[in-house]
């Protein structure tokens, strides 16, 4: 089933290269957390490949002193790496069998339709005992914003268009990632509370991001003008400031030995 507009997805990650590094510091944090975990296993690693790293993740890698390739479905995008980079869908992936012994995803793999798919390509393309490093929004994920454009546009237009990506539940990541053939698969979240003294701040970062809505089902007539202040106003507040949620699902799994 297709869920997602690519092109659409390719659209605004082409047009967040010029905005991108306004959340260098998010998507830096989410993806230092992530690497963490390679100081969980005596395992070296040589050569890597980040997918979607959006010009964050490639240095962090090199930092550790590694080889990486980077690949993203936006030229423009794959090319903030620094380095080698490759346009290249996360649903085609164009890369030999065993090109890589570390492969990391870091918030890039929520806007592929086949999922289980790309798992299986990104696991073809490690050598054996390689290591996939991957994290992406789980169900929860913005839940306060979901909630509140789906209230907001109902009460204005008569009815909602969907506004918010689906997420995954924590329990079917681990699934996919044993389906997909991994082995020692392990799927874990953790939840971070974000504030802001201006709500419209929060659109401002998933657009400057790339994370603009490409939902195939998404309306495409403009909302209302007071769509988007009614739903930002019915957001909950912590401490004087406007609270999301964000559950963040790190996944770890391992190519099978010779």
């Amino acid at each position: 089933m297709l869920v997602f507009d690519r092109q659409a997805v390719r659209r605004h990650r082409d047009r967040a290269v010029r905005t991108v590094d306004r959340v260098s510091d998010v998507l830096g944090d989410a993806a230092g957390r992530l690497l963490d975990r390679l100081d969980d296993t005596s395992r070296r690693f040589t050569d890597a490949l980040d997918v979607g790293g959006r010009g964050v993740v490639a240095p962090l890698l090199r930092a550790r002193g590694l080889r990486v390739v980077s690949c993203d479905l936006s030229p423009a995008m794959a090319g903030l790496n620094g380095g080698p980079c490759v346009a290249a869908d996360e649903e085609c992936l164009p890369f030999a069998a065993g090109s890589f012994d570390l492969i990391v995803a870091s918030l890039s793999l929520h806007w592929v339709n086949d999922l289980p798919g790309a798992l299986l390509q990104l696991r073809r393309s490690l050598r054996p005992d390689g290591l996939l490093l991957a994290s992406l929004p789980a169900l929860g994920t913005l839940a306060e914003l979901r909630s509140a454009l789906t209230e907001a546009e109902s009460e204005v237009s008569g009815g909602a268009s969907p506004r918010v990506s689906p997420f995954p539940e924590l329990r079917d990541c681990a699934h996919l990632l044993q389906r997909a053939g991994f082995v020692v698969p392990v799927a874990d979240v953790e939840e971070i509370r974000v504030l802001y003294a201006d709500p419209l701040a929060l659109l401002a970062d998933l657009r400057a991001a790339g994370e603009a809505n490409a939902i195939r089902q998404r309306s495409r007539m403009v909302p209302a003008r007071s769509v988007f202040p009614a739903a930002l106003a019915k957001l909950p507040v912590e401490a004087g400031r406007f609270a999301v949620t964000l559950r963040m699902a790190a996944m770890t799994g391992w190519a099978p030995g010779r």
